[in-house]
């Protein structure tokens, strides 16, 4: 054991510090700080040279993408026009065209009509109906547009009435070849109603005036800020009851009937489906499941009909972006639109 006076070997000096790199700057006796025995299996990477086929087969893919790419959009629109429900190219099909709500404007309906009139695949069409009538105008060009589908497209349009089918919506199913109802469903209301706000006593108390200027006696008739006058009461119920005759007349053409017969039934009421029957308004009771295996029967189509529809036109955001915005934005030329309405609609 050794005494501890006895003097011991110096202790060995600490190593270097560090560098900022975590290496000590001790370098040994090697330029590159390596033995050459670590290179010794080294071999230079050499470049990666991509064979055409490489290239061939990326430029495919791409181009498969593309095309994947438009056929899809290509399915898409072919849906959009062919209805959201099937595709189908051939074979013998249904079209349906729903009807609901106050009619304001034919264009829609009128539209699927000629699509439906044009398309050799649909056998029939079919008026699925849920509406109170609408617009005077508007009822008659589509009533006008089913008489011609029928007869210078030689299909077969039948009227389903589900729960309500009056005024307006009735003409319309007038001019099909059938009409079928629900025995609970109301049916009817022949006639005209003309109609209008009549703001003045608001405005004599709010202590407005309202001024106008025209030429032509009957020119504001109909001026929603005073009372009617006696001749501007006989000049529109004049126009009322013209419009009553051609809806009385439509409707007798379109049921291959009369104007005597009619107009005993046309005093603006309606009926349910069940006393529609009798009086020679519908054809037969039964909802739209009966009317479609009956018209697929009519026209030769055996076992299930296949239907189609209409896509609907689904709105986003964007489209109320990109468009004119008038439904975010009412236009103020809408708001100045005083001029009276004449409906046929049931209230």
């Amino acid at each position: 054991m050794p005494d501890e006076f006895t003097p011991q070997p110096p202790s060995p000096p600490p190593p270097p510090p560090p560098n900022f790199a975590g290496y000590t700057t001790a370098r040994p006796p090697y330029a590159s700080g390596y033995p050459p025995a670590y290179f010794a299996g080294y071999r230079p990477t050499p470049p990666n040279n991509r064979s055409p086929w490489f290239y061939m087969a990326v430029i495919g893919g791409s181009f498969a993408a593309i095309c994947l790419l438009i056929w899809g959009m290509a399915w898409f629109a072919m849906r959009s026009v062919k209805g959201d429900d099937g595709l189908a190219l051939g074979g013998d099909r249904i079209g349906v065209i729903d009807i609901e709500g106050v009619i304001l404007s034919p264009d829609t309906v009128n539209t699927q009509l000629r699509k439906f009139g044009d398309d050799s695949s649909v056998k029939a069409i079919i008026l699925h109906i849920n509406s109170p009538g609408g617009g005077a105008a508007a009822s008659q060009e589509i009533y006008h547009e089913v008489l011609r589908v029928r007869k210078e497209k030689h299909k077969k349009i039948v009227a389903s009435v589900e729960s309500v089918g009056a005024s307006g919506a009735y003409y319309i199913a007038s001019a099909c070849d059938r009409i079928y109802a629900n025995e609970a469903s109301v049916v009817g209301s022949i006639g005209v109603i003309m109609e209008w706000m009549n703001y003045g006593d608001l405005m004599k108390w709010a202590k407005l005036k309202n001024i106008t200027i025209t030429a032509g006696e009957l020119k504001d008739a109909g001026d929603p800020s005073r009372d009617l006058t006696s001749k501007e009461q006989a000049y529109f119920q004049s126009l009322v009851d013209n419009m009553y005759s051609q809806f009385v007349h439509d409707v007798a053409t379109g049921r291959n009937s009369s104007d005597e017969k009619i107009k005993p039934l046309a005093t603006g009421q309606v009926w349910t489906g069940k006393q529609s029957l009798s009086l020679g308004l519908i054809d037969r009771i039964g909802g739209f499941r009966t009317a479609l295996m009956d018209t697929a029967r009519d026209v030769g189509i055996s076992g299930e009909p296949s239907i189609v529809r209409p896509a609907k036109n689904k709105r986003g955001l964007l489209s109320l972006l990109t468009e004119d915005g008038e439904d975010l934005f009412p236009n103020p030329g809408q708001m100045l639109n005083r001029a009276p309405g004449f409906y046929f609609m049931w209230k």
